[in-house]
């Protein structure tokens, strides 16, 4: 088994927990339609899919949500709804500074490049922790759990599939990690990923 240089951290559900309702819920309040429809024309329909595969820049990705909800929504306002259903969990972020010397963190999230472009604001307590190894799907043209989601982001960072751990709260996205070639755990808690860092010998 190669030795790990580098855990590659799913965010929602792993670093942070995301409650899609909770963003449902503020954006039916702010453009004045009920929350069913809201759903039906983000998630239901396809679109957030297409922007986490990178099919849409951010500015066309903001001006397509904004249409297919019927609301002029400003870029200010899709950061508050996204803002409003996130929290981090600090039991799991807090063991990133004690990986031990030598081993990178690094961020792959099935996300659209307006939140690549607000990412350090969005996700400040990860951010501060990883810098510019926080990389969403979009940028690769490819969503996980396609393995090339995972090659494409370990070219970028410049570190081999091989010396890689994958964390994520997807059973399917680890799947995918593993085809690619990458070391994977599955995790829903933050004990859980205690447990597997340790296992792998990753904590000072």
């Amino acid at each position: 088994m190669s030795e790990i240089a580098l855990i590659l951290f799913d965010l929602n559900g792993v670093l942070y927990n995301y409650d899609r309702n909770a963003r449902i819920d503020h954006l039916a309040v702010v453009a004045n339609r009920p929350a069913d429809s809201i759903k039906a024309a983000i998630w239901d329909s396809g679109f957030e899919d297409s922007g986490d595969a990178g099919d849409l820049d951010a500015d066309a990705y903001l001006r397509g949500f904004a249409t297919a909800i019927g609301h002029d929504l400003s870029e200010a306002a899709w950061v508050a709804a996204l803002q409003s259903a996130i929290t981090p969990i600090e039991p799991s972020l807090a063991l990133l500074p004690r990986v031990r010397v030598g081993v990178g963190c690094a961020v792959l999230t099935n996300n659209n490049l307006l939140v690549q472009r607000h990412f350090s604001s969005l996700y400040s307590a990860v951010a501060s922790l990883v810098g510019n190894r926080a990389c969403v799907s979009a940028e690769f043209g490819v969503r996980k759990p396609d393995r090339q989601a995972y090659r494409r982001c370990l070219a970028q960072l410049g570190v081999a599939p091989e010396a890689t751990l994958f964390i994520d709260d997807s059973p399917a996205n680890v799947a995918g990690a593993q085809a690619a070639g990458l070391a994977a755990c599955h995790v829903t808690q933050p004990d859980q990923l205690t447990a597997a860092l340790l296992n792998h010998r990753l904590l000072a």
